[in-house]
């Protein structure tokens, strides 16, 4: 009676994936016709695996290998099993005489096991508690395949896509892998059929299947076989860009794109600035994480639980290019995609409902589409922007809390004509709520061009920034945040150069809770 298959747990961790994995999985996609991810894969893999090493279990039951019992003796070349080894196999090197005093005579073995490794057994010893064969375990209490997908899912898939990636026989479109061999030849022709119609589209993505319409292909073709070949051939062309979410494949003209979609825009691109991130203390690093600012590094080791909502408190930024940030705890709401870093999807004014076509940015981190209804809720830096899971898949509702239209106290950016700026509490109509620490009016955006053209030097600029916010408090206090608002009004900084600029710079003197002063005996 063959015994039950027991796999260890490091058979799954430490797991490679054979070329012969590979094959029987390019058989899978044959008969299937159908494209299918690595996580679609991974049943068949471990049904194959688990079915290969049951194989190997019983032909090392019936082979001529004798059953490993220490009772028994052995001589160099013999063929054993070890069933309390999950039924490994192995041959005697060498045999020579054990010595233990409380044992009259026993034999030591040297086995090359099946992985090339050598082990040690005691034969010839008639007391042994693995003298009796083992009972083999009841059929229910063998590996779980279900089970192992549950535990190892992830790992598989992950080394899946490492196997396929390396196979020149498989092809990948939005996370779905397909032999090549299968896929209908798509020629030039119906290509630039397939651009015309999204011409006429006017820069709307639209999915497949709206494109197959027009494209003529053979009669009789698998429908899922012909819509991957058009995607894949679509994909090698450069005229065509996949913008689809995560599951939907949509396909866009790149050059219909926006231009503020394939090139950063102005107010949101950084010029690197050397600062060192361990002068940062524990209460700037709880604050850099608050600002959700998009150019924050991400820390691995950060919770990734799910949200369902986020409120986002805009810098001025992301308020001139209409954009809001993609941050380490912001992009969790927003939309992924499997292969493209430019993901088109819709926001819905969670009030008047009207739909915004939006755009992510997943290599820069930023989504955008929202200028005009930025204007539209009369917006200021420091407004706050709630941004929650829509109704729908795809779709993102984002609403402003807004107040009855009033004047209220608010810091404001006055710029003269010598390209100066200063500060000063002034009336402001106000529309919505917002952080009082970020809060900042701009009577008119263009007013601050020059002063973003001049490129004055990082470190006179926040100096120059905090000497301008000082005035407005008695003491001569400015709260880190504040500089972080005030400073990206005339330059895209992330918070942690200005927080390390604070931290170690001799003219800045904490004065607790992140409130600076400047050192006035120093000046």
């Amino acid at each position: 009676m063959a015994g039950a298959l027991s796999l260890p747990r490091e058979y799954w961790s430490s797991l490679q994936v054979t070329q012969q994995d590979v094959e029987n999985l390019h058989t899978v996609l044959f008969e299937r016709e159908t494209p299918l991810s690595a996580r679609d894969l991974s049943p068949a893999f471990i049904e194959a695996r688990l079915k290969f090493e049951r194989a190997k279990l019983e032909s090392g039951l019936n082979a001529n290998a004798k059953t490993f019992l220490p009772k028994d003796t052995y001589k160099v070349g013999d063929e054993l099993v070890f069933p309390s080894l999950e039924w490994k196999r192995g041959v005697v090197k060498a045999v020579r005489n054990g010595i233990n005093p409380s044992i009259e005579r026993f034999d030591v073995i040297t086995v090359e096991m099946e992985d090339h490794s050598e082990r040690m057994f005691a034969a010839s010893l008639g007391a042994h508690l693995l003298n009796e064969i083992p009972i083999p375990k009841a059929q229910q209490n063998e590996v779980n395949p279900e089970q192992i997908l549950e535990e190892y899912g992830n790992l598989i898939e992950k080394k899946l896509e490492e196997a396929f990636a390396l196979d020149e026989g498989l092809v990948k479109i939005a996370g779905r892998w397909f032999p090549r061999a299968l896929l209908v030849d798509i020629n030039q022709g119906q290509l630039n059929l397939a651009e015309a119609v999204l011409d006429v589209s006017g820069g709307d993505p639209l999915p497949t299947e709206a494109l197959l319409k027009d494209i003529d292909l053979p009669a009789g073709v698998n429908p899922r076989l012909a819509e991957f070949s058009v995607n894949y051939a679509l994909q090698s062309d450069e005229r065509f860009d996949e913008v689809g979410p995560a599951g939907q494949i949509l396909w866009c003209l790149r050059r219909l794109e926006p231009d503020q979609v394939r090139e950063v825009p102005a107010p949101l691109r950084y010029v690197e600035i050397h600062h060192d991130r361990s002068k940062l203390t524990p209460s700037m690093l709880s604050l850099e994480a608050q600002l959700d600012d998009e150019l924050t590094p991400v820390n691995d080791n950060d919770p990734r639980e799910e949200i369902s909502s986020v409120v986002i408190s805009l810098i001025y930024p992301h308020l001139r290019a209409g954009t809001l940030p993609m941050s380490a705890r912001t992009k969790k709401l927003f939309p992924t995609a499997y292969e493209t870093q430019r993901v088109r999807f819709t926001l819905v004014d969670g009030k008047t409902r009207q739909r915004i076509p939006a755009w992510a940015v997943l290599s820069h981190g930023y989504v955008f589409g929202l200028r005009e209804w930025y204007k539209a809720h009369q917006l200021i830096p420091g407004s706050l922007v709630q941004v929650r899971r829509g109704e729908q898949p795809g779709e993102l509702t984002v609403e402003v809390k807004s107040q009855r239209s009033s004047k209220d106290w608010v810091r404001t950016v006055l710029v003269g004509k010598d390209g100066g700026f200063v500060f000063a509490t002034l009336k402001q109509p106000i529309s919505a709520e917002f952080n009082e620490r970020m809060a900042i009016h701009v009577p008119d955006f263009k007013t601050l061009d020059p002063i973003w053209e001049k490129k004055q030097p990082f470190e006179d600029l926040v100096l120059q920034v905090m000497r301008e916010l000082a005035k407005s408090n008695p003491q001569g206090h400015v709260h880190a945040q504040e500089l972080y608002a005030a400073v990206n009004l005339v330059r895209r900084v992330p918070p942690a150069p200005i927080f390390a600029l604070l931290a170690d710079h001799p003219l800045c003197k904490h004065v607790g809770d992140l409130h600076f002063r400047l050192n006035e005996d120093l000046e």
